[in-house]
């Protein structure tokens, strides 16, 4: 199997349970908006998380059964935005995790892209970049405009 990238629309918390998830939060950890709300409560352990004390650039990383979710902080402060550094950074991380850890199975939303404002066909150029050599599968979830991803 080599790289793939695809794109669907659906509810990404009905992924399949060997498919890890990610998304982006802020080194504050406060998911108080947008997907990252869905995440703290399907998910929780922010505590765990907290001890992890992940910087932008990093990713904070929870077990979940058989598979991870994937905080990526890309930023210092909920009220702050990310950068295309601080992402590209964070997916790195993210992509060192799963090599160790054998996971070939990734779903996430337009990350960066909802309430951070970063514009989609940039960010899934870095995603395609970190990921091009490695043979995993990724699933972006796209929600309808109205709706708070992120």
């Amino acid at each position: 199997m080599g790289f793939s990238v695809k794109e669907v629309s659906g509810d990404l918390f009905s992924v399949a349970e060997d498919y890890s998830m990610a998304h982006c939060v802020a080194a504050d950890l406060r998911m108080g908006k947008g997907i990252a709300v869905k995440f703290r409560n399907k998910f929780g352990n922010i505590s765990s998380l907290q001890k992890q004390n992940i910087k932008p650039g990093g990713v904070a990383v929870l077990p979940h059964n058989s598979r991870y979710i994937y905080n990526l902080v890309t930023k210092e402060s909920s009220w702050g935005k990310p950068t295309y550094q601080s992402l590209h950074s964070s997916l790195v991380s993210m992509r060192n995790h799963m090599i160790e850890n054998n996971v070939t199975n990734l779903a996430m939303p337009r990350i960066g892209c909802g309430l951070d404002g970063l514009v989609w066909h940039k960010v899934k150029d870095l995603i395609e970049e970190v990921f091009a050599k490695d043979a995993v599968n990724i699933v972006i979830y796209n929600y309808s405009p109205t709706s708070n991803s992120g």
